[in-house]
């Protein structure tokens, strides 16, 4: 049976990384990170392999040609390897994001962000994959984009998966709520990481920071973004389905007033999720600016299962409808 390219990859990430993560002692994803790096650079790179498994490897790496793969394929190949890393060793806010909600964001940003140039930031970049995905998607522009990630292996895994798909991405290994030197970005996406910040003095200089108590993280990437991106820019959340009913969302949304138009809140669907508390929604912003005016009428969708074509299509449509007569 002839193997698909996503398989075709994903065995040849599989089988490398299972090797190098004997031969260097370490996790699955740290071994995947450096089995990337050697494929990328079409060689060996760790130079303590014994010569045996140093010739497996090479022997593998020549089943492939990077160049004869669509981006997306190596994406998702790459994807599957991390997940399975994720499964030996997982913490609660290094969940990736599904790749229908990838979808539906890369849709959005195609909708709403018609410069045919662009500098997208994901704050919460993780492994890379929802940025790539985002990227991918955006077939007529060219897409600059940033990451920002304090975990080590997650980045390392990052700019292993941009170099690996050809994007063109910087990356910056820190705490994103820490302060942030780059140059104002026409678009935002993150998948927000929900808890509470423990820097209570950094999380005092922000407007959104808790008036007693540790702050709430995923406000403070709000503000954080909404900083970074430039008036007229749109940033694209997913965020708790409870945001606005915590005893902090009176400030979030006098925040909004001053800074930012809500333009939509797309509700995922349910059956994505392992119970009703567990359930998130997608929030589009626009930072305010001069130009700028809030929508007549925000865009409020419940959207049904992703797997169910029709009604994904009709609810697209609804979307696309909006923008048009709301931009």
């Amino acid at each position: 049976m002839k193997l698909s390219p996503v398989e075709q990859l994903f065995t040849v990430f599989n089988e490398t990384t299972s090797i190098l993560q004997e031969e260097l002692s370490c996790t699955y994803l740290e071994a995947l990170a450096e089995t990337g790096e050697n494929l990328f650079h079409g060689s060996v790179l760790q130079e303590e392999i014994s010569e045996i498994n140093a010739k497996r490897l090479k022997k593998s790496y020549e089943k492939i040609h990077l160049s004869a793969f669509a981006k997306e394929d190596i994406r998702k190949a790459f994807q599957l390897a991390i997940l399975k890393g994720m499964k030996e060793n997982v913490q609660p806010n290094h969940q990736m994001t599904p790749d229908s909600v990838g979808m539906l964001i890369g849709y959005l940003v195609q909708k709403f962000v018609r410069h045919p140039v662009f500098r997208l930031l994901d704050p919460a970049v993780g492994t890379g994959n929802l940025l790539t995905s985002v990227t991918n998607q955006q077939m007529d522009k060219q897409v600059e984009g940033i990451g920002m990630e304090i975990d080590d292996v997650l980045i390392k895994l990052a700019y292993v998966n941009a170099n690996l798909q050809e994007q063109s991405v910087q990356l910056f290994h820190q705490d994103s709520l820490q302060p942030i030197f780059i140059d104002p970005v026409d678009a935002v996406i993150a998948d927000l990481p929900v808890g509470y910040y423990p820097d209570d003095e950094r999380a005092a200089e922000y407007k959104l920071a808790a008036a007693e108590g540790h702050s709430y993280a995923h406000h403070l990437f709000i503000e954080q973004s909404i900083n970074a991106t430039k008036p007229g820019g749109y940033l694209f959340f997913v965020i708790p389905n409870g945001l606005f009913e915590s005893p902090e969302a009176p400030k979030l949304r006098s925040f909004f007033k001053e800074s930012a138009h809500i333009q939509g809140i797309l509700q995922l669907p349910l059956s994505m999720f392992k119970s009703e508390k567990a359930a998130k929604s997608i929030l589009i912003l626009q930072k305010a600016g001069e130009d700028t005016r809030p929508p007549k009428e925000a865009l409020l969708v419940n959207l049904p299962a992703l797997s169910n074509p029709a009604g994904t299509e009709k609810i697209l449509t609804r979307i696309s409808q909006w923008i048009s007569e709301n931009k």
